[in-house]
């Protein structure tokens, strides 16, 4: 079964309970300027998780932070190059660490898991799934 990005956004904010962090959600103009900073482009799916739910911690998972300063406590920017310290392939986004592991959003919209150990076979086909089987059912 197939879940849209928007079903799992709103049973993502239904589930969570209203819990959000103190980092604020990105809108348009800051998602564009960290692209541009980080030389990446965020799929559009991303984008609008990001500035939807960027901010729910429901469970143990939450979404790495796109901020203006990129001084928050799990800052996309520096994930990213912590992944890529640990091999994470650099065409790989980190959208999520976890204990030292990543997911990562790859260039074909797959969500894939990254582990300190190396790469791993989890994989899902996009971010709604990834969303619906890791941070709503996973929790």
């Amino acid at each position: 079964m197939t879940n849209s990005l928007n079903e799992v956004i709103e049973e993502l904010k239904t589930v969570s309970g209203g819990e959000r962090n103190n980092i604020p959600l990105p809108d348009d103009v800051l998602i564009s300027q960290y692209e541009k900073d980080m030389g990446f482009s965020f799929p559009s799916d991303y984008r609008k998780l990001l500035q939807e739910v960027g901010n729910i911690y429901y469970g143990t998972i939450e979404l790495l932070s796109v901020t203006a300063d990129k001084e928050f406590y799990g800052e996309l920017s520096t994930a990213m190059k912590d992944a890529i310290s640990i091999g994470v392939p650099e065409s790989w986004l980190p959208i999520c660490e976890d204990n030292g592991s990543y997911y990562c959003l790859d260039q074909q919209g797959r969500v894939r898991y990254w582990t300190g150990d190396g790469g791993s076979e989890e994989q899902w086909p996009n971010l709604a799934s990834w969303v619906k089987d890791v941070w709503i059912d996973g929790n």
